[in-house]
């Protein structure tokens, strides 16, 4: 057989060699560390398949950065606090959980807390109001944050913009106050412990659009799902005599308005030279 023969020849893979290859594609750029005694195992196929939002293809580097990322700075994925999200051509982007930022703010010997809440407009005034509780007639104009810290002579003050963030989507729609003091103190935080927080951001920061996370459970749930039970039954008359009829949800009761909601409507300015 000539040489031109030879390279013709279809390569046949056996059953072995097959299974093989897959171990270590699915093992590729494979790495294990712990977190809070638990091992955490990450690799391409892992990160590319379960801890990734978008429909993006996600390139090896970009893989590479955010198991990197995720070992230097001890987060688990597999419980929220960090993913990666790709859409289309853009730029892959590696969104932290703020519990995440908080977790690692709280281990650092000179935290001392926070203070949190939100730029109002009242009439002609303008109001640092702690927590997100606003007059229906405030107008919302953004949120602030001071974190304090035993070595340092002044606190870490942050006050962020809500049109710089707000866009008028998802979460952000229906949560302002609560979304843009979250900002706030993200970046309150970071500039706190820049070097336990400075390469993290937070989904309201990088302005990703909300996306269900997805557990390995539910992948596999979903596949069961789709390639089960193709085939249409008809429900027609099922349940008509409404024995199985699913109760209608009811709207929850509004808080009650007492002494508790009265005195939050009274809070001081936030005053910068405390």
């Amino acid at each position: 057989m000539s040489k031109e023969q030879q390279q013709q020849v279809p390569v046949v893979q056996t059953e072995e060699q097959k299974l093989a290859l897959m171990l270590f594609e699915s093992d590729k750029g494979a790495i294990s560390y712990e977190v809070a005694g638990q091992v955490v195992k990450l690799s391409y196929t892992i990160v590319r398949n379960f801890l990734t939002k978008g429909n993006g293809k996600v390139a090896d580097a970009d893989l590479v950065q955010f198991i990197q990322i995720c070992k230097f700075n001890q987060l688990n994925p597999f419980i929220g606090e960090a993913y990666l999200v790709k859409y289309g051509d853009s730029p892959a982007q590696m969104v932290v959980s703020k519990e995440a930022l908080m977790k690692r703010a709280e281990a650092n010997p000179h935290y001392q807390g926070f203070e949190a809440g939100i730029i109002v407009k009242r009439k002609d005034e303008i109001l640092y109001l702690e927590g997100t509780f606003k007059l229906a007639e405030d107008v919302l104009l953004g949120g602030w944050a001071r974190v304090h810290r035993d070595d340092r002579k002044s606190d870490i003050v942050q006050m962020v913009n809500l049109n710089e963030y707000d866009k008028k989507q998802s979460t952000w729609k229906e949560k302002p106050s609560t979304m843009i003091r979250k900002v706030a103190i993200v970046q309150a935080m970071r500039e706190a412990f820049p070097a336990q927080l400075g390469a993290m951001y937070t989904q309201e920061e990088v302005g990703v659009v909300d996306v269900p996370y997805t557990e390995i459970k539910d992948n596999v749930q979903q596949e069961i799902q789709q390639n089960a039970n193709a085939e249409e039954i008809s429900m027609q008359g099922a349940g008509s005599d409404g024995a199985d009829a699913i109760p209608a949800p009811q709207p929850e009761s509004a808080p009650a308005s007492g002494k508790s909601a009265q005195a939050e409507t009274k809070q001081t300015p936030f005053d910068l030279n405390k």
